[in-house]
């Protein structure tokens, strides 16, 4: 058992040094946390979605920039499209469970938002369809992923690959990277911001 947890925990550290060896894709976080100081700075907001444990990222990202991340500060609209049973329940039983962001973000997503899309594996065809709306209302889109990025690296704006094939794995780098990004919003809105 104790050698299985140090497998497991060795495992963690090893997906999180390939982050940290991608120039490219700590390049894009750094972007994709620019683009949200940007929106909000001009009255916008972010949306997220996800299945899930990505459902619980949404949330859990959605949740620190609404209420705080590192310090106390005013609060940044954002939210996430998995929370509103009744919303979720009427369009998955109206509409089928593949329109249930899609149809949200009909009526929540402005020109100039940003939509955060969470998946594993890319491939979440509710996650996709919200793609499609927020390209047709002018939101940018960020595909927060793993694997090789599936279908939703090539369609969205800004593509963050978690270098990994294990879900977990992956899960847990998705939380690291959306904290950082939480942490440069509010350093750079709300503090002095961060050093380069």
């Amino acid at each position: 058992m104790l050698k299985y947890i140090k497998q497991q925990i060795q495992a963690s550290i090893d997906t999180k040094q390939n982050i940290l060896n991608d120039t490219k894709l700590m390049e894009t976080i750094i972007e994709v946390a620019k683009e949200c100081v940007a929106l909000y700075k001009n009255g916008k907001k972010t949306l997220l979605a996800g299945n899930g444990g990505s459902a619980a990222d949404a949330q859990h990202f959605a949740a620190e920039l609404v209420g705080r991340y590192g310090f106390d500060r005013p609060s940044l609209p954002s939210l996430a499209l998995t929370t509103d049973t009744s919303n979720l329940t009427a369009i998955g039983n109206d509409y089928g469970y593949d329109k249930v962001f899609s149809r949200q973000l009909e009526g929540m997503g402005n020109e100039g938002d940003l939509f955060i899309g969470i998946s594993t594996s890319g491939n979440s065809q509710n996650v996709i369809n919200a793609f499609e709306v927020a390209k047709s209302k002018g939101i940018t889109t960020v595909a927060l992923v793993g694997r090789d990025g599936g279908k939703m690296a090539n369609i969205a704006d800004y593509t963050l690959i978690v270098p990994s094939n294990d879900t977990p794995r992956i899960q847990e780098s998705h939380l690291l990277i959306e904290h950082m990004i939480c942490d440069i919003i509010e350093q750079e809105i709300f503090a002095d911001g961060v050093s380069s």
